[in-house]
């Protein structure tokens, strides 16, 4: 089983590790391949996305399914939340059996967000963590910026995306954003389901 993965960049480079562990300890032998390929700010869209995701589907590494992952908040308004997001990315790609549109409501960051405790640790401040289920988080704040403000609240440094994303998800469970995130675990869901192995309830 061969996947290619869509992602917009920094942030899902530094929770690629992490996603092959939790998955190596679910699949073992039958652990698929996953490419992860970034467009460093957002993933194409319309007839471009399309292109993309058939070339590949068709290209000689023999792609069996390709998966893209995008935030709902992209600096543009194309999304509303995240059913949105992936109605569109449906629509553009067209009826294609081997597409799966992922979206993280309303930033990747929202899923570090149960690792609050991790967070105040790097950041060197006691900030309390946003209120309400991570994936709900915003309120014209979104989970970047939230982790961005207690880095800087902190002023130890500034929050870099791949250094302080791979060292908040560095040795963490990842089932406790799981079980937090409901579109985090519709993503993984979708590599298990590809993989013919029981899903996360």
């Amino acid at each position: 089983m061969k996947i290619a993965i869509l992602v917009e960049g920094k942030t899902e480079k530094a929770f690629k590790p992490i996603l092959l562990n939790f998955l190596q300890s679910r699949l073992q032998q039958q652990m698929p391949k996953l490419k992860f390929i970034s467009y460093d700010g957002r993933i194409p869209k319309e007839d471009r996305l399309k292109r993309i995701v058939e070339n590949l589907l068709a290209s000689q590494d023999n792609y069996n399914a390709v998966i893209a992952l995008t935030d709902v908040y992209t600096g543009t308004n194309d999304f509303k939340d995240a059913a949105d997001a992936k109605a569109k990315m449906k629509d553009w790609v067209g009826n294609n059996p081997n597409f799966y549109p992922h979206a993280a409501q309303h930033d990747f960051e929202a899923w570090l967000l149960p690792y609050w405790t991790t967070i105040q640790k790097l950041a060197g401040h006691n900030k309390s963590v946003p209120g309400g289920l991570p994936e709900q988080v915003n309120h014209g704040n979104s989970p970047a910026y939230r982790i961005k403000e207690i880095f800087a609240l902190g002023k130890k440094r500034d929050y870099n995306k791949i250094r302080d994303g791979q060292a908040i998800l560095k040795n963490q469970d990842l089932m406790v954003s799981v079980n937090q995130c409901p579109e985090l675990k519709a993503f993984i869901n979708t590599i298990l389901s590809l993989c013919k192995v029981d899903l996360i309830p």
